[in-house]
């Protein structure tokens, strides 16, 4: 019996959004320093971490908007997840600002386990999350569509990053792509 498999499309743009959501982090790093590692190579390391990962999200947004890659979704129904976002400041980051940098193992450690959560951020498509939409005013909402209006299937959940404080059901919005579950509602 064939089993269908949802593939994420976009996945460099995913890879990017998500160390952009870990921007806080190095950021964190940056300040604290290190005694292992000189000054001039870790805050260059950590102004890349910020600065690449941004402004390829940035790009993005920007290319979805000039090509005009939108959707019009019909919802069905729309939870607020600014609980997500907490939950990612303290499970994410402040274990990862605690930790103790006093051996090259110990760097070796926090390396190895930024990767797995990078890799569960990409694969579990939580690359929505980003502390720098929270601080310019964005919410984030999971949007279930309206079955008969879902072109793609009538199941798939999709992310919304909008300015919004509400999204009810039956409203119709037209957004913008950034990956295949991300869209983006831009001021208008």
């Amino acid at each position: 019996m064939p089993t269908h498999v949802n593939r994420e499309g976009l996945g460099m743009a995913r890879l990017l959004m998500v160390l952009s959501s870990m921007s806080p982090l190095f950021v964190l790093w940056a300040i604290r320093g290190n005694r292992l590692i000189p000054d001039r190579y870790l805050l260059l390391g950590c102004a890349v971490m910020v600065i690449m990962p941004n402004a390829f999200l940035a790009l993005r947004i920007r290319t979805a908007l000039k090509l005009k890659e939108r959707r019009q979704i019909d919802v069905g129904y729309a939870e607020d997840h600014r609980d997500h976002l907490l939950v990612y400041l303290f499970a994410m980051l402040l274990p990862f600002y605690a930790s103790e940098f006093a051996t090259w193992r110990d760097i070796a450690a926090v390396v190895a386990a930024l990767g797995f959560i990078v890799f569960l951020f990409w694969h579990l498509n939580l690359h929505y999350m980003n502390v720098f939409f929270a601080a310019m005013g964005y919410r984030v909402f999971t949007l279930s569509p309206a079955v008969d209006t879902d072109p793609l299937s009538g199941k798939a959940t999709l992310v919304l990053i909008t300015r919004r404080t509400e999204v009810s059901t039956g409203d119709h919005l037209i957004v913008y792509r950034l990956s295949d579950t991300v869209y983006f509602e831009a001021a208008g």
